[in-house]
């Protein structure tokens, strides 16, 4: 007995249903009314936030401005390279829990398993984080969106740069910080360090892939959303990281992680506050402090969609797959929030440790979806191809094929290398076992998920059977395909263009 989907009405709102082929079995229900915008705003909400905003502090003073530039460069080649290939699935199968169950699907179901729980709580630790993340920023800003501050910042930073605040004694700054103290910091550990920083600063891109199945036309908002978050994101974060690499020096003492009292502040604003700008440093500090509340409710979104999903297929508890009336998975909502209050641990003398613990869970969990995602692409692909299916019949094709997937693939292992060479050798500091599991804590615990699974279902094999994997489980029909392209064709090709980037 198959499992197919049908569409009906709830009020004003689509809503999907996944029921058995005949007819019978209890209703699955999300509300089918994202559009495009929508998936848009929680990809680009959930991605720039405290990672951007005050991680690249330390990062910036560990590694110097060329190996954070470098950094998160590669890691964006890398999410271009995950987002279309997400792009692919999430259009030809937008099920709820998307590349968990593609993970499930087409790589194996422990894995799948392991993946789905380690980016749940991935995410719900993450919330404690950006809630702290805010009160860090209004330590600095007690008087009184995203992309309006990316764009903001790279303006200001020019101006800063070519001497034009007459309240900087600095003038003409130029690239003077890349010879002095330097483009590179602490050589190969400092380069290796800022792949935390990078990678953790571009989680959140894939939930673009989560909205599909509430999506209200996902062939149609995916491939764009697929394209315009991308590229975006890559803009705003890598103009954004250059220009901070031009106005402020890499071995200044008030950046996050160096010494003295003024190192609870974003980056961004000391740059502004270094250039002698009176007032713009608030003003900025609470742009800055929005952003990072934007990110903890894009957390409630990742975590709860991927947590309903485990316990709709029986891999989580059952009472979290409830949805209510409005197509909300209302428990793992309440889950996530009761998550929130960990940031409470603040006002503890040792809240410090505690947090680099609960990150330490978290550290590795989007390398580990990003990793899925390309995986489970590159076997859908061969799937496909081993069971005589033309290519022709997916409907919207990764830019990058498969190969942009293999090249994904090969970047996130470099990271995930290069995260555990910082991990082992850390800048600074001799080689221990507790800086090396706060970084990499996530890996042994990932491979312990996989393995109770394994234990638990008692199926010591690995990897389904590409032969036999059912493709058209959650395949979206035909007719809705042919929809779309007689749409798309009637867009002229300059508008095509035009919403490429936009």
């Amino acid at each position: 007995m198959s499992i197919v989907e049908k569409d009906t009405k709830i009020g004003d709102e689509q809503v999907v249903h996944q029921v058995d082929s005949d007819g019978e079995g209890k209703p699955h229900q999300l509300s089918r009314s994202l559009k495009g915008r929508h998936m848009q705003m929680i990809a680009i909400g959930g991605s720039i936030g405290a990672g951007l905003f005050v991680g690249t502090g330390g990062a910036l003073r560990t590694g110097g401005p060329a190996a954070l530039l470098i950094g998160f460069i590669i890691i964006g080649c890398m999410m271009m390279c995950t987002v279309q290939a997400l792009g692919e699935l999430a259009i030809i199968y937008p099920v709820n829990g998307a590349f968990y169950e593609y993970a499930v699907r087409f790589i194996d179901p422990a894995w799948g398993f392991a993946m789905g729980w380690e980016y749940s709580i991935g995410w719900m630790l993450t919330l404690p984080f950006e809630i702290t993340a805010a009160g860090i920023t209004i330590e600095f800003w007690k008087t009184r969106e995203e992309i309006i501050a990316c764009i903001g910042f790279i303006v200001l930073g020019i101006v800063i740069n070519t001497g034009g605040v007459p309240t900087d004694p600095r003038g003409y700054i130029g690239t003077a910080y890349w010879q002095d103290p330097g483009a590179f910091r602490n050589g190969f550990r400092g380069f290796c360090s800022v792949f935390v920083t990078a990678a953790f600063s571009f989680g959140g891109t894939e939930m673009v892939g989560l909205a599909a199945a509430e999506a209200e036309d996902p062939r149609k908002t995916l491939p764009k959303a697929s394209q315009q978050v991308f590229w975006r994101i890559a803009l705003f974060y890598i103009l954004n990281i250059f220009v901070l690499g031009l106005v402020i020096p890499s071995d200044s003492d008030v950046l996050l992680g160096a010494s003295g009292a003024n190192t609870k502040a974003s980056p961004f604003v000391l740059a502004v506050e270094l250039a002698g700008i009176q007032v713009l440093p608030h003003i900025i500090n609470g742009v800055i402090t929005l952003c990072v509340i934007s990110v903890a409710n894009s957390c409630t979104y990742g975590s709860t969609r991927v947590f309903q999903a485990l316990a709709e297929s029986g891999r989580a508890p059952a009472v979290f797959a409830k949805i209510d009336k409005q197509g909300r998975p209302i428990y793992c909502v309440a889950l996530q929030v009761a998550f929130g209050f960990i940031s409470f641990i603040t006002v503890a003398a040792d809240s410090q440790t505690v947090f680099s613990w609960l990150l330490a869970i978290t550290g590795l969990s989007g390398q580990f979806a990003y990793l899925s995602i390309m995986l489970a692409h590159i076997r859908f692909r061969r799937a496909w191809r081993l069971q005589g299916r033309p290519l022709e019949d997916i409907p919207w094709r990764s830019a990058l094929g498969v190969y942009g997937s293999y090249l994904g693939v090969f970047l996130v292992l470099c990271s995930l290398i290069a995260t555990f060479y910082s991990a082992l050798f850390p800048v600074g500091g001799s080689p221990n076992a507790e800086s090396f599991f706060q970084s990499y804590l996530a890996a042994p615990i990932t491979i312990s998920l996989f393995a109770f699974w394994k234990v638990y279902t008692k199926d010591w094999s690995f990897g389904v059977d590409l032969r036999s994997v059912d493709l058209d489980k959650g395949r979206r029909r035909e007719e809705e395909l042919a929809a779309y392209e007689t749409v798309d064709e009637k867009v002229p090709t300059w508008k095509r263009v035009v919403s490429f980037f936009f």
